[in-house]
């Protein structure tokens, strides 16, 4: 709820810091003393539209800040979060207004666009006034509200289950198909790319050999030379090998007389015998492969050349041709065996399309039995408030296919007749501007449990009526305050009455400077209040005596 309001020079309020509570609070005052002052200060902090004339004369700059205590749950704090701006505590919207006629939103402390502050305001504050109306006015937010009050939970979230598998089945199928279509475009170069890629039959790991064996080869000569030449030195007359057989058998007459002395040199000895034998057979082979038949080296260029110009005709690597032909291979097996595929597909799909189907027929059943009981309702509502002659209706028309959405089937809308006879037509368009307030707070009594808004403000409800219309007008209000947080500004002493907490607002000349204040009452200060409106300028104790009847009977 808002517990607090900073205003800072807007039109005629210098400084003005009010504190707000639980239950109905009231606002009166002289006509023209500025209590839609304060309702613009506070749109202009839920984001409405700012003009330069709201900044008082002579300063550079207007600031309102509003402060809300809300439920851990309440929306306006998950979508806080969702923009990387958790609140732990109390949420603080302010704008600053600039006399250039350019603003600045923040919450918090943290500057936020105008767009985000306006719908954080929507979220939190309804005002309904002479000036226009929003929130219950929206025909977008009629559907949730008599699914809330219906009690519809269980359906609807069923019914939004049922949406998602049908379009996720309605997905699959136009992916399957997709496909297909794609595969049914490329067939050709697919049959024709996949006979290359079988022909030449590439192997994992085969471009980097053929290009070890490739740079052998292309050396050879040298190599030759060598590899012979190593050879030789290791095996030969004179060889290394020669050499240690001759040191070894010098060592072998000597064993005897060295005792163990000798024993590893001997051992080392025989291993490096066999490393050598090791070495000059590698040497041998390596001689071989290099001695072969002179054409290799042009069947693994051609093989080598063939791999990578492949691989670069399809962007890839050689490396990946084989996942490559097993790919393509498995496109060209798709195309040949579609129709059962695509017939699990559309059954699946029909399947998911008759569930939702139920699921939504059953909430369009439920909306309809909700609407006739939230009819009978709003009508009882209005006729104490004098709209007797009025006749409230939530029309429900089904939606066309391609609108059907998670929501259901349903376009729901609530609509007025004021003339009897007259078809019911959009409350904005209908109602004037007095029946339009009144009509919003008999709604609000019976959808005040659905609508998750925890503060809401009336301007001027009790416009053009009076006596027991007014009483009425009050009861109600007090009776939504037991629900959610109400703010009223009035002209009718029936309903200040009711008030829990009562504010006057009173305007003063200080030397041709005219000013704006709200001054909180006491119940001394009300009583004087609602005599003075009651009476007029001139306050009687006949008017106090029935100020203190009427504050009587509000106990």
């Amino acid at each position: 709820m808002l517990v607090g309001l900073a205003i800072r020079d807007v039109v005629l309020i210098d400084r003005l810091d009010l504190a707000f509570d639980a239950g109905l609070s009231v606002l009166t005052g002289e006509t023209g003393a500025g209590k839609s002052i304060l309702l613009d200060a506070l749109g202009l902090a839920l984001g409405q539209r700012a003009e330069a004339g709201l900044v008082r004369a002579g300063a550079e700059q207007a600031s309102v800040t509003a402060e809300f205590v809300l439920e851990p749950a309440h929306p306006a704090l998950k979508r806080l979060e969702e923009q990387g701006i958790p609140i732990e505590d109390r949420l603080l919207l302010r704008r600053q207004l600039g006399k250039d006629g350019r603003s600045r939103a923040f919450v918090n402390d943290q500057p936020i666009s105008i767009g985000l502050l306006r719908a954080l305001g929507d979220s939190l504050v309804e005002i309904a006034g002479q000036a226009g109306q929003h929130g219950l006015i929206e025909p977008a937010t009629h559907r949730d509200l008599l699914d809330e009050f219906g009690g519809h939970a269980a359906l609807a979230g069923d019914t939004a289950a049922r949406w998602t598998a049908w379009q996720a089945a309605v997905a699959a199928r136009v992916a399957a198909e997709e496909r297909l279509a794609r595969a049914r475009r490329d067939e050709e170069f697919l049959r024709h790319a996949v006979a290359e890629l079988e022909a030449l039959a590439p192997e994992t790991g085969e471009e980097p050999r053929l290009a070890d064996q490739r740079a052998l080869l292309m050396n050879r000569e040298k190599l030759l030379e060598g590899i012979t030449a190593a050879r030789d030195l290791i095996s030969g007359d004179g060889s290394a090998d020669h050499q240690i057989a001759q040191a070894q058998r010098r060592l072998d007459r000597l064993a005897e007389r060295a005792g163990t002395q000798l024993a590893p040199v001997l051992a080392a000895l025989d291993r490096g015998t066999g490393e050598l034998a090791e070495a000059l057979h590698l040497l041998q082979s390596l001689l071989a492969e290099l001695d072969s038949e002179p054409s290799k080296l042009e069947r693994i260029e051609e093989r080598l050349f063939a791999l990578r110009a492949l691989a670069r005709k399809h962007d890839r690597t050689p490396e990946d041709l084989p996942a490559l032909q097993a790919e393509m291979a498995a496109a060209l097996a798709s195309l040949d065996d579609q129709s059962g595929g695509f017939a699990e597909l559309s059954c699946a799909e029909a399947a998911a399309r008759s569930a939702y189907g139920a699921a939504a027929e059953k909430l369009h059943e439920a909306r309809l039995k909700a609407a006739g009981r939230l009819d009978r309702k709003v009508t009882a509502e209005l006729k104490p408030l004098k709209l007797d002659r009025a006749a409230f209706r939530t029309r429900i028309a089904k939606l066309p296919e391609g609108q059907f959405g998670a929501h259901g089937l349903d376009r729901v809308a609530f609509e007025i007749a004021t003339v009897p006879g007259a078809e019911p037509g959009p409350l904005g368009r209908v109602a004037s501007g007095g029946e339009l307030s009144r009509l919003m707070l008999a709604l609000k009594v019976v959808l005040a449990a659905a609508d998750p808004l925890p503060t809401l403000i009336f301007d001027e409800v009790d416009s053009g009526v009076g006596g027991a219309t007014a009483t009425a007008v009050g009861e109600r209000l007090r009776r939504l305050a037991g629900e959610l947080q109400v703010i009223v500004v009035t002209h009718s002493p029936q309903v200040a009455a009711l008030g829990r907490h009562h504010w006057r607002v009173e305007k003063s000349d200080a030397r041709g400077n005219l000013r704006t204040a709200v001054k909180p009452l006491d119940e001394g200060g009300r009583r004087e209040e609602i005599a003075r409106m009651l009476s007029g300028a001139r306050v009687t104790d006949e008017a106090r005596a029935q100020a203190e009847k009427l504050m009587a009977g509000t106990q």
